[in-house]
């Protein structure tokens, strides 16, 4: 039994594999309309979601499977003071494949411990989310057909922002690859991602407050949200939440071909005008980050 709770979980064949699994689900969707017939997904959400949970019911139903789940703590037996350990072991009796999002980094890990079935890791704190990655590098591979020889600029809140660290720690396995890093000093990248991945594989980083000095040499632009949930200080989140707003003139010395993305949900740092600009790429990984979960599901219950 595999579980995924970081995405250096996944070999790169692994990875591979499941890119090349999604590309035909796009292909045929037909093909694969029951290969999860009589199968169920547990969505186990300690922490508000959108696109994530949704996402994965979609997934799952669009395989023929069926749903069962939360979505918040407050819906859920924890809030009568039950462990995480023991709401995962009882719904294992219940499903065949748990996806979960908790606001404690590790929690996901420590549900492994006593889960008879996949996890899968949904996002835990600003510590891992393994599926927007695998979201993030289907979007890649469809818009620039390679994930070698990249230069990739990571804009807002990259402490917090556990979709940064993910993709960094799969880029890191790639070659000819360079991180930009554009954040305020409150905001930027942790020594860990640096000690731990970036210096350990080598790949060559910048770290820089402005936007438009590094805009020409990008080849992708991540944008993320400033979270204010993982602020203690609201003082603190209120003056760095509006640090940076994509506009169309921060573009005009960008690449023809720059793939502007964002794990969302967007609050003010893309304005609405980007939407109609073509490079804007943003709502094309919703969709692909179902046909990953899709490939993903299938895989961890031994259909792909």
């Amino acid at each position: 039994m595999k579980h995924v709770l970081d995405i250096t979980d996944l070999s790169i064949e692994e990875i591979d594999s499941l890119i090349a699994t999604a590309m035909d689900i796009i292909k045929d969707k037909e093909k694969y309309q029951d290969i999860c017939k009589r199968k169920k997904l547990a969505t186990l959400f300690f922490e508000p979601s959108t696109r994530t949970r949704l996402s994965f019911e979609a997934a799952m139903l669009e395989l023929g499977g069926s749903v069962i789940g939360f979505s918040s703590a407050s819906s859920s037996s924890s809030s009568k003071g039950e462990s995480v350990s023991d709401t995962v072991k009882v719904v294992g009796y219940y499903a065949d494949i748990i996806a979960m999002r908790h606001p404690k980094e590790g929690a996901p890990m420590a549900a492994t411990a006593v889960s008879d079935v996949p996890i899968i890791n949904a996002g835990d704190g600003g510590h891992h989310h393994p599926t927007q990655t695998l979201a993030d590098l289907l979007t890649i591979h469809r818009e620039k057909g390679r994930f070698n020889n990249l230069t990739v600029g990571f804009c807002g809140d990259l402490k917090f922002g556990r979709t940064v660290h993910s993709l960094v720690n799969a880029l890191s396995r790639y070659t000819g690859i360079k991180l930009v890093f554009i954040s305020p000093d409150e905001l930027k990248i942790p020594q860990y991602i640096k000690t731990d991945i970036i210096e350990k594989t080598g790949m060559p980083y910048v770290e820089t407050r402005t936007m438009e000095s590094v805009m020409p040499e990008l080849d992708i632009l991540y944008m993320t949200r400033v979270q204010g949930e993982r602020f203690f200080n609201e003082a603190d989140y209120i003056r760095l939440r509006d640090y940076y707003i994509l506009t169309p003139d921060k573009l005009e010395n960008a690449k023809k071909d720059l793939c502007i993305m964002h794990p969302l949900p967007r609050v003010n740092e893309i304005a609405r005008s980007i939407d109609k600009d073509p490079r804007a790429c943003y709502f094309k990984q919703v969709e692909n980050g179902k046909y990953m979960r899709m490939a993903l599901i299938m895989m961890l219950l031994g259909g792909a």
